[in-house]
This record gives structure tokens, C-alpha cells and sequence, in this order.
């Protein structure tokens, strides 16, 4: 039998590909699953955006390869969509790069600046991908705690204390999953002095920004940044466009340039339509996120609700598309998901596959409707 790449055996199969599988296997048996587990948008886009990648069909290049670095209407939009949203100015010609999905740039950035043996600071909670990327790359993951404590942000004295003799990146991801934590200037400030000094590409994640958070903040706001600095975004949830593949990468010419580099053998372009519908969501008005966040407001109440009857304590104060609990102090995460699974038909997410961190914790999702969750309370 054909023998698969070492590096296969450094990684698993992702937590949701795997536990999906039995949840779709339950209900195939005919149980009434509730999915509270996946951060997957059930809303719909802007409207405008349907029409417009309708109406690209017609267009004489619809279907040719597109460019690299996508249209430069699509560039100019995510440059006018951060100087109108954070303040940040950045060149739509050499300081943006559009993405198919910001999953996918976790790679790319990854591919371009780790060499095997190099270390990665990771966030512990964090979004797992970053650690199977590093993994597959044959790179070191360091972990650095995250906490209640302090408020799910890097203690950068802990920091200091570590060998990061060779580290290349570290990763943030603000306002932060699970946790729905919000960094602040400050923190950001100290987090791109610590790079600066340790020579580190520091690159926030920031797909959850508009999502129940009124003050929106890039890492890029901040003066001096762009040495050091790039930040990944995406349309998936603030628009309602998982599927549609769509991201983004900011920064200095420089950085970007090395991406690329990575991205023009990966990929051939991203589709003409969905670049046009992409700008399309970008030149939204305030107004759609007011919309979108009264429909989150409403089911996070809800939860809110399901969370107290379940005895778990959360944040009030917490953005993004999830609520973040704690369980009682004699529940393990992964013990207490697959209870209310077995007797209560709801899947939530365990705080543990988001690092050792999460152990004590689980995650709910707002992207199930208003009668799902009221069902979803009755049963518990």
C-alpha cells in the first residue's frame, strides 16, 4: 500500500469532520439533532451581492483565469472597507492581497515564512488550524496560555520568559475564538513592541470583527505596525459568505509580496463573480450590520438562557458568533458535550479541541435559528 507523507502523521482529521459524521449518522437513524456546534452563517448575503454575481455571468471575462491579486475594484473595496471601518489606511495596489478564504492564508503565510525547525507562538485556546498548519509545515508549535484571568489575552511577561530563539510567527485572533475576547490598543501596542524586539511576524486573525462588537479594531490601527504586521479577514461571517471563499490579507508590500509567491502556485484566481459580489458586500451600509447583529443579539439571549439552565457561567461582555461557558467544576468538556448529545439531541462544541485551555469549557453557536434554540431549552 502506498505510504502517505510523514508529515500526515503529525496531524488528524479535523475535530468537525470527524464528530459531524456521527452526528449526521444520529440523524440518519431519525434523531432530532440540534447543531449548536459549527460557526457556519445559516443567514443569507446582502441581496446586492446575489444580484451582482448574477449579473457577472454576462460579463466577456467571467470565466477566464482571473488575477493573483484579484480585480483592483476588489482591492480598492477592502482598502475603502478598512479606512471606513478601522481607520487604517492601506495601498488597494501593493498593500492588500484578496484570498480564497483566510483558512487558506494561514497556510500561504505559513508556507512563506517557516522553515522546518522554525517555532510558532500559538495561542492556547485557539482556532486549530493554526497548529496543523505549523505541524504540516514541520515547524515547532509553542503554545502560550490564554485565561479568565486575564482576560483571554497573552501575558507577554510569560512570554519573555520562554526560549523564542526560533520563532518566526506568532498568532493572534482578535476578537478571539472561542473566547469572544476583544484585545485593546494597549495590548496590541505591547504585542508589536514584543515582535519588534524578538524579530517575530505577528499576524492577527480578525474574521469576527463586526460580529456583536461595536468597536471594530485592527492590529494595524496601530502606528508602527506594518513592519511587523499583517492581518487576515474574511467575509464569511460578518456577510454571510462561508462558502463563497473569500479573504484577505493586509500589510507591507514586502510580506505580501512573499505570500504571493506562495499563492500564485496554489491557486489560479479567484471566480469573477464572486470577486464582484465580494465588492459588492464590502460598500454595505451601516445599516446591514445593525441588521445582522439584531438577529445575533436576539439568539444570544437565547443562549444565554440555555447556558443558565445548564448551571455554566459565561461573559456578558463577549463578541462574535459563539457563546463561551463554563462548566460546573465537576464536568470535563468532552464528557459533558457528549451527554446533552446522547440525552438531550444537542451538539455543542468542547472547550478541549481549542487547546488544553478550553479543558472545563464548551462552546455554543449562534448560527441556529430562534426556534432551534427555544427547542433547544424546552429539551434541557
Amino acid at each position: 500500500m502506498m505510504e502517505v507523507a510523514n508529515r500526515l502523521h503529525s496531524v488528524e482529521e479535523y475535530y468537525f469532520s470527524k464528530k459531524l459524521k456521527e452526528v449526521n449518522f444520529l440523524k440518519s437513524q431519525g434523531k432530532p439533532i440540534i447543531n449548536l456546534g459549527i460557526g457556519s452563517p445559516d443567514l443569507q448575503p446582502p441581496g446586492k451581492v446575489i444580484s451582482a454575481i448574477a449579473e457577472s455571468f454576462k460579463a466577456s471575462n467571467a470565466h477566464k483565469y482571473q488575477s493573483y491579486q484579484g480585480l483592483p475594484e476588489l482591492r480598492e473595496a477592502i482598502a475603502g472597507f478598512y479606512k471606513q471601518h478601522f481607520n487604517v489606511s492601506v495601498s488597494a495596489t501593493t498593500e492588500v492581497l484578496p484570498l480564497m478564504g483566510s483558512k487558506e492564508g494561514i497556510m500561504h503565510i505559513s508556507m512563506a515564512f517557516l522553515n522546518e525547525g522554525d517555532a510558532v507562538l500559538i495561542p492556547n485556546p485557539g482556532y486549530p488550524t493554526y497548529t496543523s498548519v505549523t505541524k504540516l509545515l514541520q515547524a515547532e508549535p509553542i503554545f502560550y496560555n490564554l485565561d479568565d484571568n486575564n482576560n483571554w489575552c497573552p501575558n507577554i511577561d510569560e512570554l519573555e520568559e520562554q526560549d523564542l530563539s526560533k520563532v518566526k510567527i506568532m498568532w493572534l485572533n482578535y476578537p478571539h475564538m472561542p473566547t469572544g475576547a476583544k484585545a485593546t490598543k494597549e495590548i496590541f501596542k505591547k504585542l508589536i513592541a514584543f515582535a519588534k524586539k524578538h524579530d517575530i511576524l505577528l499576524v492577527n486573525d480578525n474574521p469576527y470583527s463586526f460580529i456583536l462588537n461595536n468597536e471594530p479594531l485592527s492590529l494595524l490601527s496601530i502606528e508602527g505596525s506594518k513592519s511587523h504586521c499583517l492581518e487576515l479577514n474574511s467575509l464569511s461571517k460578518t456577510f454571510n459568505m462561508a462558502g463563497w471563499r473569500v479573504g484577505m490579507l493586509l500589510g507591507n508590500y514586502n510580506l505580501l509580496n512573499a505570500v504571493l509567491k506562495v499563492k500564485s502556485n496554489m491557486d489560479s484566481g479567484m471566480f469573477y463573480g464572486i470577486q464582484k459580489g465580494a465588492i459588492e458586500a464590502l460598500n454595505s451600509s451601516k445599516m446591514w450590520f445593525v441588521s445582522l447583529n439584531n438577529v445575533y443579539e436576539q439568539r444570544r439571549k437565547l443562549v444565554w438562557e440555555l447556558v443558565t439552565k445548564l448551571n455554566c457561567a459565561f461573559d456578558k461582555d463577549a463578541s462574535g458568533l459563539f457563546v463561551w461557558a463554563k462548566l460546573p467544576s465537576h464536568f470535563k468538556s468532552e464528557e459533558f458535550i457528549d451527554k446533552l448529545l446522547t440525552e438531550h439531541n444537542l451538539f455543542i462544541t468542547p472547550g478541549t479541541i481549542f487547546g488544553s485551555q478550553g479543558e472545563g469549557y464548551v462552546r455554543f453557536s449562534l448560527c441556529a435559528t430562534t426556534e432551534e434554540i427555544i427547542e433547544a431549552i424546552a429539551r434541557v
